[in-house]
């Protein structure tokens, strides 16, 4: 079976980083991207026998349906699945917040994904082999996240809408889990106070913020064939149970 892998968000530092550790596992690279940059096109050209990139903006409806569309059009039919696609997290209090930044956390993380498994899913089925992976949030997990409600809530309906699918496709023989690691020092929390990250890391049971190496022996798991028992679950990555306290 040809090995195909849909990543969204796949410019961002954690999908290179999977690209570039795991491009070798895949006989085709379907590479979902927004913002480019010169690491993610010189990736491009390292491994432009492979890998497709494709540009969609997906806090626009528009931007999703193309995709999709562009995914029906080449008849691509994925075996993998890995779903990074994100807006950064900002610290910002709830009182604070407007509706439409909910709408577009949910937007770009949750509806664009759901149009996207509505095309790979019965691809899937008819193959009876599926890996998905969803990159998820440890706010999922603490149980006290602040300063963070539209990206929380944009993460629990994510791991929502994965626990449903797993639980009605593991009888086809596809596998639906999402990873939940603490903060990841990335571009990605390019946003957030330099107090919080500081916060963060005393927290931290490793005293530091994760990496990118410390993600993605968990992800090629999940998205290996010695993943085949685990499905619906939530795993979360700190180095240890913790509490956090910040703000």
């Amino acid at each position: 079976m040809e090995k195909i892998i849909i990543i969204t968000g796949a410019s961002s530092d954690l999908g290179m980083a999977y690209i570039k550790e795991n491009a070798e596992d895949y006989d085709k690279i379907i590479a979902h991207y927004h913002h480019g940059s010169e690491r993610f096109e010189s990736l491009l050209s390292t491994y432009n026998d492979k890998i497709t990139a494709i540009r969609a903006d997906f806090s626009d409806e528009q931007g999703v349906s193309s995709f999709v569309r562009q995914l029906k059009e080449e008849n691509i039919r994925p075996t993998h699945l890995l779903h990074l696609a994100s807006l950064p997290v900002k610290s910002e209090r709830f009182h604070k917040m407007d509706v439409a930044e909910y709408q577009a956390m949910m937007q770009v993380s949750l509806y664009s994904i759901i149009e996207i498994l509505k095309v790979c899913i019965p691809a899937m089925q008819k193959q009876k082999y599926g890996k998905i992976l969803f990159l998820l949030s440890a706010y999922t997990t603490i149980p006290n996240p602040k300063f963070a409600a539209s990206y929380t809530v944009s993460k629990y309906a994510l791991l929502g809408l994965m626990k449903s699918v797993a639980a009605e496709y593991v009888s086809k023989g596809i596998t639906v889990n999402g990873i939940s690691p603490q903060m990841i020092e990335t571009k990605f929390i390019k946003d957030v106070p330099e107090l919080m990250i500081e916060q963060h890391k005393a927290a931290a049971p490793l005293g530091r913020l994760m990496q990118t190496e410390d993600v993605l022996p968990f992800m090629k798991l999940l998205l290996s064939d010695d993943s085949a028992a685990i499905t619906g679950e939530n795993v979360c990555l700190g180095g240890g149970s913790m509490t956090y306290r910040v703000g």
